[in-house]
């Protein structure tokens, strides 16, 4: 397997710590409202790496954290007057709601910063102690950047005016560069938690670097295989989580870093503060996640990610069609999968999860293999791998998986739902009674609506025309 390290800024080979095993850590959000479509393009990124890795036969462990303190989620609750467990409860559930939909598997690891407090402490006492950290008179507690000789290698980058600004301006500050690691109290209304250096919060990069010391063994050189995220979080915070996990613990925080591209609208960055941020939850109540999963993976993890309504529809008819072929080839069991179409799936998500590639794949896969169904339709022992090549579709990139009749039902609201049964039930007892004429004009009826219908074996289905 090849993946490109942003770190090396090339693609290498993959090569992980343990034999056997991988160990990924991916920021997950900080939950202080609804996610949006980069939140999506993020999980899907790594939901594939983990799949593609499981498939090769590693054993894979994924970390993905929630941050549930932070400035943010203290603003919502002085507007909501709810609690702060109330609010990241709320939004941690929405979240693993709507991750599901797109058929991303669960982390085996989801820890929240406020159940690791603990590891949060004694990571800052231990930069303290080092020297590589200080407190100020308002009792925060800063990063010194200055000791970490080699701060900047991550993200070849060492300023940016717009994240600095983020942590704020404090003259007592030994270098413009220096981060905080805990913001003190500022008044008997904050949330705050105790510690030896001040009653207050963390800050958001140690978060991160705490949770994978507490969960994950180093090996002398490495904390991890892989640590992931978006590219927005390439500096400040990976950057500043590989400092300070580098001064605190004297390895290196990760053997590799991947980063997945932004989701743009109408060309633009998404992002709240720009007022174009499109909320997941909103495009699930248009789009099946499976159509939306499918769409948001056909293009490259690296590469920015530019959504619209007329790629939607256009990547859905892709997938129809391997609906249609899943449609042709049952009712039936799977065999085995094809060797050489397994194999040259895998080659193509090895190559750095060169998904293009794999879906021209099964493009072909589904061309050859209803050319072969039109020349014989019977062919049972290709039904039965077809079917096992979906199946494989299904476990590698998590499409593919649904009962065909019920895909082509998307979009059909459950008013219309009723009204198509109430139409079916209708034929079927004209049928039994031989009354023909009125089965035909029922069939008519729905072809009028868009409906197509089939007479099966185990009773008539419906799809959407």
């Amino acid at each position: 397997m090849q993946i490109y390290d942003s770190v090396q800024k090339t693609k290498v080979p993959f090569n992980p710590i343990r034999e056997g095993e991988v160990s990924i850590y991916v920021c997950g959000p900080t939950v202080y409202d609804d996610a949006h479509l980069g939140h999506a393009r993020s999980s899907l990124a790594f939901d594939l790496l983990s799949r593609t890795l499981k498939a090769l036969g590693y054993t894979v462990t994924l970390c993905k954290n929630f941050t549930d303190i932070d400035d943010k989620i203290i603003q919502k609750v002085e507007e909501t007057g709810k609690s702060m467990q109330e609010i990241t409860a709320f939004y941690i559930e929405r979240y693993l709601e709507e991750m599901a939909a797109l058929g991303v598997q669960r982390a085996q690891i989801e820890p929240k910063a406020t159940e690791s407090l603990g590891a949060i402490r004694q990571m800052i006492q231990t930069l303290i102690d080092k020297n590589c950290a200080y407190s100020v008179s308002s009792g925060d507690v800063y990063f010194d950047t200055s000791k970490d000789s080699h701060y900047g290698e991550i993200s070849h980058k060492v300023t940016d005016e717009d994240t600095q600004s983020r942590v704020g301006h404090n003259s007592e500050k030994r270098n413009p560069k220096d981060f905080a690691l805990w913001k003190a109290c500022k008044g008997e209304e904050d949330i705050c938690f105790d510690a030896p250096f001040s009653s207050g919060r963390p800050g958001w990069h140690i978060e991160c670097s705490a949770m994978i010391e507490k969960y994950f063994h180093s090996n002398g050189q490495y904390s991890l295989d892989i640590h992931g995220g978006g590219a927005d979080l390439l500096f400040p915070h990976h950057e500043n989580e590989a400092a300070q996990s580098r001064c605190a613990t004297g390895h290196e925080l990760a053997k590799y870093w991947m980063h997945n591209g932004f989701v743009q609208m109408d060309g633009e960055k998404m992002s709240k503060s720009l007022g174009n941020s499109f909320f997941l939850k909103d495009a699930l109540e248009v789009y099946d996640g499976e159509v939306l999963r499918y769409y948001l993976n056909s293009v490259h993890y690296r590469n920015d990610f530019n959504f619209n309504e007329e790629d939607l529809l256009t990547s859905k008819k892709r997938l129809d069609k391997l609906y249609r072929l899943k449609k042709r080839v049952l009712p039936g069991k799977a065999s085995a999968v094809s060797k050489t179409f397994r194999q040259t799936l895998l080659d193509a998500m090895s190559d750095d999860l060169n998904i293009s590639v794999a879906l021209s794949v099964i493009d072909e896969m589904i061309a050859e293999t209803n050319e072969k169904l039109d020349a014989n339709p019977k062919d049972k022992p290709l039904k039965k791998e077809t079917i096992a090549n979906i199946e494989f579709i299904d476990t590698l990139l998590g499409f593919g998986g649904k009962e065909p009749f019920s895909y082509f039902q998307i979009g059909v609201d459950e008013a219309l739902k009723t009204k198509i049964e109430a139409l079916l039930q209708k034929r079927t007892e004209a049928k039994q009674a031989k009354d023909f004429a009125s089965s035909d004009a029922i069939r008519n009826e729905l072809t009028a609506m868009g409906i197509s219908i089939m007479d099966t074996a185990d009773g008539t289905v419906w799809e959407k025309a």
